[in-house]
């Protein structure tokens, strides 16, 4: 379980490095339009539309020595290492227009491969774990360590490679870090990718014959993925995570901003915060599987989702209506409102989304009993599309939302006009927390549950016995 959820520390480095680290570096360095960033970052969606099925279908067709997932799985990590490298390296003797075009290569290469990896990944993890309650367990080690990944690029990034410098307030306006940057974290992802390959080999002989035909044709691919949206549970699950994805990935895009100009943090201090994260995934980690015995797993989705909402919106809002006691940014005060923010974000995050992973393992039980065919490469699939076309889709918003109120590019702190950073944490915060909201009332409609599943297990083992 642990070489299981080591792998997915990829996925976390690639989405943090892009969400906080990417499009700054192209809108705020570079100097390239934020329209024109986020269009690039959504031309690499349209490639995903293609991918994350073609992973998904072929990887549950396949068969080899080696299983159906892990011959993706490996083969994907040096492409993926050495994409993410050029991603952040452009030449330098580029106009805008070449810098777009860079920017567009690359994040389809960074996207293709991680797909081949990272669906197969997850396929692969519904199919270890038959267990109701174990398949939290096993969720929850892959999103702390995805989360805690995510933390490292964030605390490693400022702390080691942007520093605040005389001359670079904040420190990632500083052009020759990213270069180092990058690679070191290529390496760290190509690793961790190698370690859940050979940390869960011994588990191919284990894993269930999909009972999918081999043929692969138009027909065959769109009946698989009929079937898997004709389940209401995934139905409902998909929808509410497309918009609870969509709101998050504005708001990773604008964080970086917001760090510094809303909440007047240095580097170092927003690298110190993500230590908040870190502590409050580790303390996640076993109440994830705890709060699913207790309240069963749609609650254990709903509760913490609400308790995020209101956690990111306190403080942002207080500052927002200029509430007079509320401390100014010069205010030591303000750090530890953050960092007390930021911890309960990571206590409940590996509770939500190790309660997402385990939801859709049920549902392609569900799935199996209805059809007599395992689809979890679909399954994932459809969900790893859907969440980076919402997240493209978000990372396209953000650019153009950076461009709507004026925010000038290569802005030192405290040079951005007030009402500019006002319409920023408005955006971030409030407007972003309305989308989150409704998708938290689809999770409502979900209809798995404990005593359902067991009435699932008992009908797959009578079609295995005939």
């Amino acid at each position: 379980m642990f070489a299981w959820g080591l792998g997915q520390a990829a996925e976390g480095m690639k989405n943090q490095a892009f969400g906080v680290f990417l499009l700054f570096y192209y809108q705020q360095v570079i100097g390239i339009p934020g329209w024109m960033a986020g269009l690039a970052l959504g031309i690499a969606l349209v490639f995903d539309a293609v991918t994350d099925p073609v992973a998904g279908v072929v990887s549950d067709r396949f068969r080899s020595r080696w299983g159906r997932r892990h011959p993706f799985m490996f083969v994907s990590a040096f492409p993926l290492g050495i994409s993410f490298v050029a991603l952040f390296a452009p030449p330098g003797f580029l106009n805008e227009f070449g810098y777009f075009l860079w920017l567009t290569l690359f994040a389809v290469l960074v996207r293709g491969s991680l797909t081949f990896y990272y669906v197969p990944h997850l396929a692969l993890g519904a199919e270890m774990a038959r267990d109701y309650n174990q398949r939290s367990t096993l969720f929850a080690f892959g999103t702390v360590l995805s989360v805690t990944a995510m933390a490292v690029v964030s605390f490693v990034g400022y702390r080691m490679f942007f520093p605040t410098t005389e001359l670079f307030d904040p420190g990632t306006l500083n052009p020759d870090r990213y270069l180092p940057f990058s690679a070191f974290f290529a390496v760290l992802m190509v690793i961790s990718i190698l370690v859940c390959c050979f940390g869960t080999r011994k588990e191919i002989p284990f894993l269930r014959d999909a009972g999918v035909p081999r043929t692969l044709t138009l027909r065959s691919v769109i009946k698989d993925f009929g079937d898997v949206f004709s389940n209401r549970s995934y139905r409902v699950i998909f929808v509410g995570m497309l918009l609870s994805t969509f709101a998050i990935a504005v708001e990773g895009i604008l964080s970086p901003f917001m760090g510094v100009h809303f909440w007047g943090l240095k580097t170092e201090a927003l690298g110190l915060i993500s230590i908040a994260t870190f502590v409050g995934l580790w303390i996640g980690l076993p109440l994830a599987p705890l709060i699913t015995r207790i309240l069963d797993k749609k609650l254990a989705l709903i509760l913490p989702a609400i308790v995020v909402v209101v956690n990111a919106n306190a403080a942002l809002c207080m500052r927002l209506l200029d509430v007079s006691w509320f401390p100014d940014n010069d205010s030591p005060w303000i750090f530890w409102i953050f960092f007390a923010r930021y911890l309960v974000q990571g206590i409940c995050l590996p509770v939500i989304f190790a309660t997402f992973n385990s939801m859709f393992a049920d549902i392609s039980d569900e799935v199996a009993l209805d059809t007599g065919v395992r689809r979890e490469g679909v399954i994932y699939s459809a969900r790893s599309f859907s969440s980076k076309a919402v997240a493209a889709i978000g990372a396209l918003l953000g650019g153009i939302v950076l461009d709507l109120i004026e925010f000038p590019r290569g802005a030192l702190a405290g040079s951005v006009a007030p009402d500019t950073v006002w319409m920023l944490g408005l955006v971030e915060g409030p407007v972003t927390s309305v989308v989150s909201i409704i998708g938290v009332m689809f999770y409502f409609r979900y209809r798995i549950d404990r005593k359902r599943h067991a009435e699932i297990l008992e009908g797959l083992n009578r079609q295995e016995a005939t």
